[in-house]
């Protein structure tokens, strides 16, 4: 069993989640929330026009029997709840804004999320990055404490024993090219709170670099020192630590020949934050192409609520397996 398949078998033993899924209009979004209805990994809520649901689903062959469908060409719907999230606190739009706004399936399927009338939303296989990232900024916002949105990557290398076993999370993987020590931090507990909820762990925050602590100088190694010293001050019961290379932050007896001090993650990091984009792009290939592992996770870290940005070439399976993790991420 593979990793995507444990923690599908855990989407299923969770409590159901309503996981609203507004790109309607492709064939392979109805096909996915037929399998993650059938198979009890959360309750599809279809949010797009009720004309456009129907021709995808005849055109794909997927029955729609048991799924709920809110048609986004409601007007009085569609003013109902445009009047209750300009009423529910500050927002970034006008009341005509947002009303114009809704009229997109994705940004309706949001504010319905911000709303609490669903657990999470699942987008991206149509909609660009930066449609879904603004998208979420505007409507659900970002948690507290937190700058910028990213992305884990949860790493599962055969042959691997870590603190966790073979797999492992790298941060960020592919939303900030260079992150200055403000949003490293907020890499970090958005990184810390995405796999307490997706994988159960007590996250163990190790800051990577070319330096163990201060054994290399330069401005990348201020940034990082900068950065868990923000972490410490807004999250201080987060335990995250560094600067530390690799060897350091992963494996016990490196650790205890480097870091010449006491720490709760030196040697047992279960959560690395890379410096940069280029830095954790380059692992991650690494990993796949020289170790044959495996990297998963299209959730976006950072907002207030559960938001996933999926690949637009994803297959149906891959799909399945994006929603069970955004399934855990709201539990």
């Amino acid at each position: 069993m593979n990793l995507i398949q444990k923690l599908t078998e855990e989407a299923k033993a969770a409590p159901a989640r309503r996981v609203a899924m507004p790109e309607c209009e492709a064939a392979k979004t109805l096909q996915a929330a037929r399998r993650v209805l059938d198979d009890g990994i959360g309750t599809p809520v279809l949010v797009s026009p009720a004309d456009v649901i129907s021709a995808t689903a005849e055109e794909a062959g997927v029955s729609l029997e048991g799924m709920e469908v809110v048609d986004t060409t409601d007007a009085d719907a569609l003013e109902e709840r445009a009047a209750r999230f300009m009423a529910a606190g500050q927002r970034m739009l006008s009341d005509k804004g947002i009303r114009r706004k809704m009229k997109m399936p994705m940004w309706y399927a949001m504010v319905m999320e911000e709303l609490g009338e669903v657990d999470c939303t699942f987008c991206g296989h149509t909609n660009t990055t930066g449609d879904v990232l603004m998208c979420a900024q505007m409507t659900i916002g970002l948690a507290e404490g937190v700058d910028v949105p990213s992305i884990l990557a949860l790493v599962d290398t055969p042959g691997f024993e870590g603190p966790e076993g073979s797999v492992i999370c790298f941060t960020d993987c592919g939303l900030n090219p260079e992150p200055n020590a403000s949003e490293l931090a907020s890499i970090a507990i958005s990184a810390a709170d995405g796999v307490r909820s997706i994988m159960g762990w007590e996250p163990r925050v190790g800051f990577l670099s070319f330096s163990t602590d201060g054994s290399g100088a330069g401005q990348s190694v201020e940034r990082v020192d900068e950065a868990i010293k923000l972490v410490h001050e807004r999250r201080p019961e987060l335990a995250a630590d560094g600067e530390f290379q690799l060897d350091a932050a992963i494996d016990p007896a490196v650790a205890a020949k480097k870091v010449g001090r006491e720490s709760d993650v030196a040697g047992h990091a279960n959560v690395l934050v890379f410096p940069d984009l280029n830095a954790a792009n380059i692992a991650v290939k690494l990993i796949q192409r020289f170790a044959k592992g495996a990297a998963y996770g299209h959730t976006l870290n950072g907002f207030k609520r559960p938001v996933a940005d999926s690949s637009r070439g994803a297959t149906v399976e891959e799909i399945v397996g994006d929603i069970a993790m955004l399934v855990l991420s709201a539990r």
